[in-house]
């Protein structure tokens, strides 16, 4: 049997750099991760080759080693004059093909970040909620699906060691004696990843580590959000596989349109119809609120289209512990005269004040 060439496994040449190895290394790890491709045996088995390859190259000593006997282990000491022709019988390799999964993160980006393994899926969840619910706030339960960690294996995709049987290659030792030219090795199990114990996917998830289930939260909507608006809760997305973390639940406010009152932003609008009389004379006049009726004072010669303020009594702030302002826009209703008596009044009234609204369109 051949002995694995690990500059090769790498992709780097023979005289490469520890940072080109180091490169090289991540790009393939990154690639070939059991994380990234779930239940796919032949990238596993490619992890393991790489893994091992960098374990050897990326130390100097170790390296050294390698390039002179093509081979290495922590137990082999060379005797003084040996060369490439030395005898490994006796010695013990079982250290050799032993870089398990555990040690990725901790190895991969020396004098780096660690990688971060994919995070599970954001969820989007619309609710339908009235105007009045969207300025006071909104307790409700909702029912979505979503994919969970297995409660069978745990997010392992493996079944339970108990379960899961005796290796039948090793037969439950998780090591294998390989010869390699004069040289006795002593590897791990590439079958059962040296655990001694059939892998098996577990039959609920499929190996994936997770499952679709259905899932119920009860959320709280803020006062004052508008339609369109995303309240993140944290965490209660999709599960991530290899145990990441789990996305995030956005629900969406879809709020029905009110039949008076107009929101733009944080402020209400709406309009309000006056008499001839009222807008002339000023009054004192109830107008609609979200909070209820409120007193507006109409002053003297008000007229069509102007608008007034009340302050605070527009929708809560998302941003702010303040509440923006209502503007109620005034709307002057212009009587029908039938009777002859009404008619005089009005003409007297234009007599008594003749000015003519249309002077200003004499420019044009």
């Amino acid at each position: 049997m051949n002995r694995p060439d690990f500059y090769k496994t790498l992709g780097v040449s023979r005289g490469a750099s520890l940072e080109d190895i180091r490169k090289s290394y991540r790009k393939l790890a990154r690639k070939y991760h059991p994380d990234v491709n779930p239940g796919d045996r032949a990238a596993e088995e490619r992890f393991k080759k790489i893994s091992e390859a960098y374990e050897i190259l990326s130390d100097p000593k170790k390296r050294e080693v390698y390039d002179a006997y093509g081979a290495y282990s922590e137990n082999f000491r060379p005797r003084p004059g040996a060369g490439a022709g030395f005898d490994f019988s006796g010695f013990d390799f079982s250290d050799l093909g032993s870089s398990g999964f555990s040690d990725f993160f901790s190895r991969m980006f020396q004098g780096g970040p660690e990688p971060v393994r994919p995070q599970g899926r954001d969820l989007e969840y619309q609710i339908s909620m009235s105007f009045d619910d969207a300025l006071k706030g909104l307790r409700t339960r909702i029912a979505y699906d979503r994919m969970e960690v297995c409660r069978s294996c745990r997010g392992s995709g493996q079944e339970s060691a108990a379960r899961a049987g005796t290796c039948s290659l090793c037969r439950g030792t998780g090591k294998l004696d390989q010869m390699r030219g004069h040289a006795r090795l002593t590897t791990n199990c590439h079958r059962c990843g040296g655990t001694g114990r059939n892998s098996r996917q577990c039959a609920s998830c499929n190996g994936q580590g997770r499952a679709s289930s259905p899932s119920r939260l009860e959320v709280r909507i803020p006062a004052g959000v508008q339609n369109g608006s995303r309240i993140r809760f944290s965490g209660k997305g999709e599960a991530g596989l290899g145990g990441a973390p789990s996305g995030d639940l956005y629900v969406v406010a879809k709020v029905t349109p009110h039949p008076f009152f107009e929101r733009k932003g944080d402020n209400i609008y709406c309009r309000v119809p006056v008499t001839v009389t009222e807008a002339a004379l000023g009054a004192k006049i109830q107008v609609p609120t979200v909070d209820g009726r409120s007193l507006l004072k109409i002053p003297p010669g008000t007229q069509g289209g102007q608008k007034f303020r009340l302050r605070g009594k527009g929708a809560p702030s998302l941003r702010a512990a303040r509440r923006g302002d209502q503007f109620v826009e005034v709307r002057v209703v212009v009587p029908k005269i039938a009777d002859e008596r009404s008619k005089e009044l009005l003409r007297e009234l234009a007599q008594l004040n003749p000015a003519d609204p249309r002077t200003g369109l004499a420019q044009y």
